[in-house]
């Protein structure tokens, strides 16, 4: 039997992902988008910012226990259930007038991920998943179809996705990184959320980048093993805590942290 009370976080994350799409749908491309920079040099919108307010202020009123941790504000609250949002993931992207971004919203308990969506309006996608669950993709909670990682089982055969190598050759692994490419079938720098979807729904095999927050990779740790892949830290250790993300489609993961290590 299904858990009715995650199956209604899961709900409600669905619910929030609606009100951040009307919210960013509304400012995408909006000849008023006001763009600052952070400290460490990266855009922020006010669609970023009006997001996570939203989202923070409805689950203020639906769970008020709860902590929530997201990119552009201060953590509030505490305790086991801890709610992550990232307002838009690729902001770089939304500022331009690139399609490819979306919303990413995770429901933690303790150290793991226990449900998560990804909406990505502008290209009319969503995805979403709860421990146990398994992994859909759809427009809506009731319609969703469920999606599968890939059977690929050798590196020459596999498709990798990625977002940089200035992060790759910053990391260390650089070199690293390259022989990866160089082995692998095929390579795109898809980027940011879209290329854990494309894994989750088998169209790539490997994804992988150095540098990643929280709020970048727990909904999407969720979706992935959800859907029969894997999701680790550089180091091969399960979960969205870092350092950066390797995420592929459980078969071939082994090898690639090993190709990926450090020299020792």
């Amino acid at each position: 039997m299904p858990d009715q009370a995650l199956l209604d976080d899961l709900r409600l994350a669905h619910v929030l992902a609606d009100q951040a799409d009307a919210l960013t749908m509304a400012r995408f491309k909006a000849s008023d988008l006001r763009v600052d920079s952070k400290p460490d040099l990266t855009p922020v919108s006010d669609a970023d910012t009006a997001v996570e307010d939203a989202i923070r202020t409805m689950l203020s009123r639906t769970r008020p226990r709860d902590a929530v941790h997201g990119e552009e504000r201060a953590d509030s609250g505490w305790g086991p259930r801890r709610w992550v949002i990232d307002p838009i993931d690729g902001t770089a992207n939304y500022v331009r007038g690139v399609p490819v971004w979306a919303t990413l919203i995770g429901l933690m308990v303790g150290d793991q991920v226990v449900a998560g969506v990804v909406s990505a309006p502008a290209i009319s996608r969503r995805w979403w998943a709860h421990t146990g669950g398994g992994a859909f993709t759809g427009r809506t909670l009731l319609k969703g179809q469920p999606i599968r990682v890939s059977a690929v089982n050798d590196i020459e055969d596999a498709f990798l996705s990625y977002s940089s190598l200035d992060g790759w050759v910053e990391s260390g692994r650089g070199r690293q990184f390259g022989d990866l490419m160089r082995g692998c079938w095929r390579t795109r720098a898809f980027g940011d959320f879209w290329s854990y979807m494309l894994l989750a729904e088998g169209a790539v095999d490997l994804a992988a980048e150095p540098e990643l927050a929280l709020h970048d990779m727990a909904a999407l740790a969720v979706i992935v093993t959800e859907a029969g892949g894997r999701f680790t830290n550089l180091d091969g250790s399960d979960g969205p805590h870092g350092p950066g993300a390797i995420a592929t489609n459980g078969v071939l993961h082994d090898e690639v942290v090993s190709r990926l290590a450090t020299d020792a």
